[in-house]
């Protein structure tokens, strides 16, 4: 059953995106790492750091392409998701501190510490264990997607007002997690990481392994989607996207459809912001910002929505432009990002990766239609010398 499934997963473009992300999980390594830092092959740890922050930006946008492009849901609070992770990742860093905290608690972080916290809360129990952390990381945004799936899709709820919920409650857990007595570290959120698994989490070898981390899994993702997708599975999510109530009446549970999908998205969101936290090296409630999930639907659909791999390259294309233009003219950075979407809405309505695929079919189906026209006029003219 597995082997079906990674056969079915391993089209062409697929194999050639995730050999790609697999070289460069281990030669961006390796230039940062084994390279002189005088050589101009060197790539800098904060180099390393940037570009990992992209891959899982673009982890970030493909979970979105998987409910939005396949599935059309349209959601504008995969931030959450992404945030929610991304905290659970943060609890773990939290508590791999201990006594070298400012204030040298052994148990409580520093913040309970300064808002006189006087024993630890029930729900930062077990993270101190790498194992439970990443269970979490996977069960909270899963369980928050689970439960707000299955009572908006069983209320058919859909189109612009399923978008409008989804971006409610990214915005009411802001306002949640800005709260200090929530006991995640209120506005300014969870920093100042030591360690990740006993390694020093500023240390250049450790950036290296977290990127290649990033590049491995933002590839085997792609593989898990690429088999969902291709699947029967994968063809009824088409129909669902395309006519969802002639699906509903040819006996598919539709609602039931939409949740799985729903809640693996919210799963892959997770994954992405746990991996970004140690990056970066902090996570806030600004993260939950309603904002932030819109500019997902951005790289998305500057990409090709629908097609796996052009999220990716959105992700990556737009957060490179925005590292650049943010430092060159920071004044300017929200305009070429509007007006890059608004061109690529008028003259590439599916993306770059959407376009390219289909003109590459428009001239497939062009020469297929002028050889079966050739092949016609040859038998003609041999039953006419006949």
């Amino acid at each position: 059953m597995m082997t079906g499934f990674i056969f079915r997963a391993l089209e062409r473009r697929i194999v050639i995106a995730i050999s790609i992300l697999m070289a460069v999980a281990m030669l961006v390594p390796a230039l940062n790492l084994l390279v002189p830092p005088d050589s101009f092959l060197h790539i800098p740890t904060y180099a390393v750091s940037l570009m990992g922050k992209y891959l899982c930006y673009a982890l970030l946008a493909l979970a979105l392409d998987l409910v939005w492009g396949y599935c059309g849901i349209l959601s504008l609070g995969h931030g959450a998701f992404f945030a929610l992770g991304g905290y659970a990742m943060g609890m773990y860093l939290m508590r791999q501190i201990g006594s070298r905290g400012v204030y040298g608690n052994p148990i409580l972080p520093d913040f309970m510490v300064f808002l006189n916290w006087k024993e630890l809360p029930w729900f930062w129990h077990g993270f101190d264990m790498f194992p439970f952390a990443m269970v979490m990381v996977l069960f909270v945004p899963g369980l928050l997607a689970f439960v707000f799936g299955w009572f908006a899709f069983r209320s058919r709820v859909n189109g612009v007002y399923l978008s409008i919920i989804t971006q409610a409650m990214t915005y009411a857990l802001l306002l949640a997690f800005f709260r200090n007595d929530m006991g995640f570290g209120g506005n300014n959120g969870l920093t100042d990481f030591k360690e990740i698994v006993g390694f020093n989490v500023q240390a250049d070898g450790t950036r290296a392994v977290l990127f290649a981390s990033s590049a491995l899994m933002l590839a085997l993702c792609l593989l898990i989607s690429s088999g969902i997708v291709r699947s029967k599975f994968g063809k009824v999510l088409v129909g669902v996207r395309d006519a969802e109530s002639r699906t509903r009446f040819l006996g598919y549970r539709v609602e039931n459809i939409k949740l799985f999908t729903f809640v693996v998205s919210a799963m892959m969101a997770g994954i992405a912001g746990a991996l970004f936290v140690p990056q970066v090296g902090i996570i806030n409630p600004g993260e939950f910002a309603p904002a932030n999930s819109i500019e997902v639907v951005v790289w998305t659909a500057v990409g090709g929505r629908g097609t796996l791999i052009g999220p990716i390259i959105g992700a990556l294309m737009v957060n490179a432009g925005k590292s650049y233009f943010t430092g060159a003219f920071p004044e300017l950075w929200l305009f070429a990002l509007g007006g890059l979407f608004i061109g690529v809405t008028l003259f590439l309505p599916k993306g770059i990766v959407g376009t390219i695929q289909q003109k590459t079919m428009a001239r497939r189906d062009i020469k297929t239609v002028t050889r079966a026209e050739e092949g016609g006029v040859a038998a003609t003219v041999g039953q006419a010398a006949e």
